[in-house]
Order: structure tokens, then sequence, then C-alpha cells
């Protein structure tokens, strides 16, 4: 296959998609109806037309026929008046309005047939186009309740374009609020394990707090450390025996010791 057929076979396929995606059957069968209407109004116009015709040809024939009738009462009084120059005249004149008579009898006939075959058609007509927008009106209300019911199931199943962006608009929320959520609950564990500092707690009360609370873990400190060396003193058994006394009565028993070495 040459190029330009393939090309032409694609153009004319992708034409026939896109015209298949545009097309509405609704308005292929209103543009249907709308013809089927035109050609039966045609076809009621070429009736009257020729029952025109006919009626015409109708109202010739009785004129000639009124002339001929008087042109045979003209010979018959000839005749009696003796004149049967007038009367022979007369009788020429009636048998040349025989022959068109005769003609336009023909037409007549002729015409009064293909009035009567149209006036057939029309109605077998008309009776197809009645048939055709009685369906018609059939298959738009069938396909609009099919397109209806497959709306709503995609807009169920989800699988519909505009549902699927809300479903996807929902995802990403939904994502979002999950990695915020993450985020804060990361930052409350790193304040509170104090590798960040609370930035709403900072201040010169703050400070103060801070500075009472080393002041006491040295203090703490400082008594727990002559507590030790109070057991650790030779000569103290009873020290010893008191174990984790009151941190009170060692401090007392060795402020003395100190206050002897001084001296």
């Amino acid at each position: 296959m040459s190029i330009m057929k393939r090309m032409s076979l694609i153009f004319r396929a992708k034409a026939n998609k896109a015209l298949d995606r545009a097309e509405d059957p609704r308005e292929t069968l209103d543009y249907s109806y709308q013809r089927q209407l035109e050609l039966l109004s045609n076809v009621r116009r070429g009736v009257a037309d020729v029952a025109t015709s006919r009626k015409r040809i109708e109202l010739q024939l009785a004129q000639l026929e009124q002339q001929a009738g008087k042109l045979q009462g003209q010979a018959e009084k000839a005749l009696q008046m003796d004149r049967e120059d007038l009367a022979r005249e007369a009788l020429t004149r009636k048998s040349g309005l025989a022959g068109q008579i005769n003609d336009l009898k023909a037409q007549h006939a002729q015409l009064q047939g293909e009035e009567e075959k149209l006036v057939n058609a029309q109605q077998r007509l008309q009776a197809k186009v009645e048939s055709f927008r009685t369906r018609k009106e059939t298959i738009k209300a069938t396909y609009t309740a099919a397109e209806a019911q497959t709306r709503i199931n995609e807009a169920v199943s989800g699988i519909g374009e505009e549902m699927g962006d809300v479903g996807m608009a929902i995802q990403r929320a939904e994502d979002k609020t999950a990695t915020m959520q993450a985020r804060a609950g990361a930052i409350d564990e790193l304040i509170a394990s104090g590798a960040l500092d609370d930035a709403t707690s900072q201040g010169s009360g703050d400070d103060i707090a801070r500075e009472l609370e080393s002041m006491s873990s040295q203090a703490d400190v400082e008594m727990e450390l002559m507590r030790l060396k109070g057991l650790s003193s030779p000569g103290a058994p009873g020290a010893i025996e008191s174990g984790a006394g009151d941190t009170s009565d060692v401090v007392s028993s060795e402020a003395p010791q100190a206050e002897g070495e001084q001296r």
C-alpha cells in the first residue's frame, strides 16, 4: 500500500471516529423526520398541481361542450329556415370542437389517473412519516434514559470524567491532610524530646524557671555528693548503718568536723 493510500485511509478512519463522537442519534432522527416532512409537503404540492390542471381541463371541456351544444342548436334552426349552408357551417365548427373535446377528455383521464396515484402515494408516505415519528420519539426517549442511566452509573462507580476529577481531588486532599498530620506529630515529638525549642515558651519567665531548675539540680548534686562523702569517711559506722537516711543528718554531722579541721 502506498503512502498516499495509507494517509487517506488514516484520515477517513479518524474522520469517521470524530463524526461518531459528534453524532447525536436524537439530532439525526429529528433531521430525518424533517426531511420526510419536506418530501411529504412536496408530494402534497404535486397532488394540488395535478388537481388544479384537471380542474382547468374540466372547465375547458364544459366550455367546449357548451359551444358544441350551441352550434348544434344553430344548425337545427338553420335547417328549419331552409339555410342548409348555415347549418353545414355550424356542424363543421361543431365537428372541430368535438376533436378538441376528445383530446381534453383524454388529458383529463390521464391527469385523473396521475392524481389518484399521487394521492395514494401521499397517503402511504404520510402513514410512513407518522410511523417514523412515533418510532423516533420512542428511540429518543430510550436513548435519553440510557444516557441518563449511564451517567448515573459512571457517577456511582466513579469512572466518569467529572467524578474521576472529584475523586482525584479528594485523594489529593487526604494525602495533604495525612502529610500535615505527620508533620505536626513529628514536630511535637521533637519539642517533647528537647531537640526543638518551643517558640511560644521563650521569654523572661521561662529563663528564670530554667535557672531555678538548674540551681535545684546543682543543690541536689551537692547534697548527694556530701552524703556519699559521709558514707565513705573512716570511723563513721553510724553513717554506714543509717544507709540512705535523711541527707539533712549527714550534712549536720559533717559540719562540726569541718569546723574542727579548720581550728
